[in-house]
């Protein structure tokens, strides 16, 4: 069986910082109440319509990230789409402008180990629910990028649920979503970077690209890769 290399467990990961880092709570990460986002004193007519999207899905280390936000009807945030679209730049300017104007918002996450465990698809399901679950209400409507929504027994609500193929960039709660999910996780996989040096996680934030899979080859996968994708162990590699 392929085994990781000895590493920093990754359940230690902001052990460095706490104070101004998210903090831990079994296998997801949520922000701390100091910077957790805020309610709304009344509820829109609407009711409370939360986007979800996810960051690092398809990545070769790391964990899958993804972000939960309740837009007010009216916001101010100029440039907002997909996160894909727009440059680190832009996202880094928009991530703290969405969080000061979002009703609410949250970040859940699962690891690679537990990846591994129930595949990717599930981690994803489960870092979705987790960040709905600590939003500070219960939101009337989720709306998800992509084809699927949240099976009713993971996400724990009875909530409504409409899956938007493309809708990180149709709905302004998923591209807000799509770029709290993807700063956090760019963020978080720098802090990896220092931690399992060798790799260039920084750099490709874990996708597998020809210099990470090289360094691979070399150094045998680290404790924030996923054994189960193809490309990380050696003889996965052999097979690319």
């Amino acid at each position: 069986m392929a085994r990781r290399r000895a590493g920093p467990a990754v359940g230690n990961l902001f052990d460095h910082s706490p104070a101004a880092e998210p903090r831990a709570e079994g296998h997801f990460f949520c922000p701390a109440p100091h910077d957790a986002g805020r309610a709304a004193p009344g509820v829109p007519a609407g009711g409370f319509v939360c986007g979800i999207d996810e960051a690092g899905r398809g990545c070769l280390a790391g964990p899958v990230v993804a972000a939960a936000v309740i837009l007010p009807a009216v916001f101010d945030l100029p440039g907002l789409d997909d996160s894909k679209k727009l440059s680190a730049a832009r996202r880094e300017t928009l991530a703290p402008a969405i969080k000061a104007q979002a009703v609410a918002w949250r970040v859940g996450l699962v690891w690679p180990g537990e990846i591994d465990r129930i595949n990717i698809l599930q981690a994803t399901f489960h870092a979705m629910a987790a960040a709905v679950r600590r939003l500070p209400l219960t939101p009337d409507r989720l709306l998800i990028d992509g084809d699927k929504t949240v099976p009713p027994h993971v996400l724990g609500r009875a909530i409504a649920q409409e899956a938007v193929v493309g809708g990180d960039a149709l709905a302004p709660a998923i591209s807000a979503a799509s770029i709290l999910a993807k700063t956090f996780r760019d963020r978080l996989m720098r802090v990896l970077d220092r931690r399992h040096p060798g790799y260039g996680l920084a750099d490709h934030k874990g996708y597998g690209t020809a210099v990470h899979l090289a360094a691979l080859r070399r150094l045998g996968p680290s404790p924030c890769h996923r054994l189960t994708f193809r490309g990380v162990t050696e003889d996965q590699c052999r097979l690319l």
